[in-house]
């Protein structure tokens, strides 16, 4: 069976987990990660040097990094559900999870989620939330413009492209900042928000991670 470490409050376990729940393979979830501990044990960083989460073992194969294990899963479990058919489609899909992880990730999750919840508000480096918060919306309309004509990242069914950067839009969408007409991505997120795995797995309440004075 597969074996996922990693708390429900980690955005890139989140990620995980649902593609891991659209996917329908059976697993174990071992809290990990935070005010869990785990990570700090040698057992774990045998698992995974870096001592993050999430970690899975799948049988024989261990892996580390949600893009690469969201990857992993998908072509070994979902050829016939997110798994997009064709290798130029699959390497189109590849594109759009790296430009999730190397594009939004840093400025929404790094900088704005960081700066407004893990941060105590006389903390903060409010010039840097406000830049973050400009180029998010900036790079949001560039997938804007993809989803105008079609539901998902890749067309009309749900794929690993919508993964990566659909993992982060519920805190996008429900973090305090000011955010730009984006009625394609808006549509999208409405559609994923209405999926079972999405609202178990993504919409889970992130409150619990802000600190004192945030």
């Amino acid at each position: 069976m597969l074996k996922v470490w990693g708390r429900t409050t980690s955005v890139n376990v989140q990620k995980v987990m649902w593609a891991v729940t659209e996917l329908g393979i059976p697993h174990e979830r071992i809290d990990a990660g935070g005010a869990f501990g785990v990570v700090d044990k040698p057992e774990y960083a045998a698992l995974n040097p870096n001592r993050l989460v999430p970690t899975i073992q799948d049988g024989d194969v261990t892996l580390w990094e949600s893009a690469a294990i969201v990857r992993y899963l998908t072509r070994k479990y979902g050829a016939a559900s997110l798994l997009p058919k064709g290798e130029p489609q699959i390497a189109v899909a590849d594109q759009w999870m790296t430009w999730a992880d190397t594009t939004l990730y840093p400025a929404l999750i790094s900088t704005i989620f960081m700066g407004l919840i893990r941060t105590p508000a006389a903390e903060r480096n409010q010039q840097a939330i406000e830049t973050a918060i400009q180029r998010v919306g900036e790079k949001l309309a560039i997938l804007d413009g993809l989803l105008m004509n079609r539901p998902y990242i890749m067309g009309d069914a749900l794929t690993m492209a919508d993964i990566s950067s659909g993992a982060l839009m519920y805190r996008y969408f429900t973090l305090p900042i000011a955010r730009p007409g984006l009625p394609n991505v808006e549509s999208w997120y409405k559609r994923l928000a209405g999926r079972p795995a999405y609202k178990t797995h993504v919409m889970v309440d992130y409150n619990l991670l802000r600190v004192a004075g945030a």
